[in-house]
């Protein structure tokens, strides 16, 4: 079977071996639901505890802060609909870059009665504090700005935006999905600066797709989603996922363990991988601001993204046009076009994102590809004029 170089890490992660190990007996022999008496339903709800644990010291929380959901867009839907859904129509306001299970449900919130405010972020993809500081002065009852951004990798320095945002006293969000297990995370100190929810997921770790978590300030009122059982502190009911859960946890238990070695390494990949695409003429997005270490969104003059990531694959690397979760939508990125990056720059746009088993040739032999694979459709354009 043929398999493509993987550099599409930002979108999923394979399952790391440990984690697939640590899941396979709940399939079968522990196969217990955790809201049983008996000793299957028991082993269950051990092993739920301790993944808990191990999702909340990775996190930098305390278990009872924890609660399971089936992803992070489940987790951002559960931090911005139940915060709604426990009070009075008000005003959201929420980062222009934000994913679009962050910005779709404050859509739906702005079609139900509240007012949507977005905030701009500059041309480097962060935050403007002008018009971040104007948006406070609106009086937003939520808040949400994410970490790090899926498609350009740039951080945002969430601590200082929710600090600032303490004095309106609104409820403040963040998707940490992008950032976790990539740079340090600690929900404990963004809650001390005025954070009071973040979205976690598993499967950008090493861990299983389905299992994810809202890490939450415990005095933050939610309506929940799902009505039922009373799971999770009655805030998201269900049958648990017992061996994704399971997962998360080992998956968090592992990434932490080896956090600030693969950044370095996979840093140092990432500036190699940049060096060989500005000499061959690409514009990378975000480049001056703090990024994840792993993540490389940039263009080539004239080169359509879309076209470009087809003939990668064909090639044999697995890339990215943008975000997986729109790769169905042609339209540019949201994320460019309010960074203000002209449309046919942004329309050729490609994201590459290492993860922990990429090497130095897969980083050379990917340039050697896009310089082969550019030069064609350079080619092809001209005979076409």
């Amino acid at each position: 079977m043929f398999q493509p170089t993987y550099l599409d890490h930002n979108a999923t992660t394979p399952v790391h071996p440990a984690v697939l190990e640590a899941m396979l007996p709940y399939f079968s022999l522990q196969h217990g639901n955790a809201s049983s008496r008996h000793e299957y339903g028991r082993a269950a709800r051990r092993a739920i505890d301790e993944a808990r644990q191990r999702v909340a010291y990775a996190a930098g929380a305390h278990p009872t802060e924890v609660i399971f959901t089936s992803g992070g867009s489940e987790a951002n839907n559960l931090f911005i609909k139940g915060v709604a859904g426990a009070g009075k129509p008000g005003t959201i306001a929420v980062s222009a870059i934000e994913h679009p299970c962050v910005r779709e449900p404050a859509k739906q919130l702005a079609q139900a009665g509240w007012r949507l405010r977005e905030i701009a972020v500059d041309a480097n993809c962060r935050v403007a504090s002008a018009d971040f500081s104007s948006a406070l002065g609106e009086q937003p009852d939520l808040v949400s700005v994410m970490l790090a951004n899926n498609e350009t990798g740039v951080l945002q320095d969430v601590a200082a935006l929710a600090e600032q945002a303490r004095a309106g006293r609104p409820w403040f969000h963040s998707d940490a999905v992008q950032a976790f297990g990539k740079v340090p995370v600690n929900f404990r100190e963004l809650n001390g600066r005025g954070v009071h929810g973040m979205s976690l997921s598993a499967h950008k770790i090493g861990g299983p797709k389905g299992a994810g978590a809202l890490v939450i300030d415990k005095r933050v009122d939610l309506k929940p989603l799902i009505a039922g059982g009373g799971h999770e502190r009655g805030l998201r009911s269900g049958t648990e996922n017992v061996p994704a859960i399971v997962g998360f946890g080992m998956a968090c238990e592992l990434v932490t363990e080896g956090l600030a070695t693969a950044a370095v390494r996979v840093g140092a990949l990432r500036d190699e991988l940049e060096r060989g695409l500005v000499a061959s003429g690409a514009a990378i997005f975000g480049a001056s601001a703090p990024r994840l270490p792993n993540t490389v969104y940039f263009s080539l003059p004239d080169i359509d993204g879309e076209t470009l990531v087809a003939k990668l694959d064909r090639a044999g690397f697995a890339v990215a046009s943008g975000a997986a979760c729109s790769s169905a939508n042609p339209e540019a990125s949201h994320v460019l076009v309010a960074m203000g990056v002209a449309p046919s720059l942004a329309r050729g746009a490609v994201r590459v994102s290492l993860g922990a088993d990429s090497t130095a040739r897969d980083v050379r032999d990917f340039l050697a590809a896009l310089a082969d694979t550019s030069q064609q459709m350079n080619r092809m354009s001209a005979l076409a004029r």
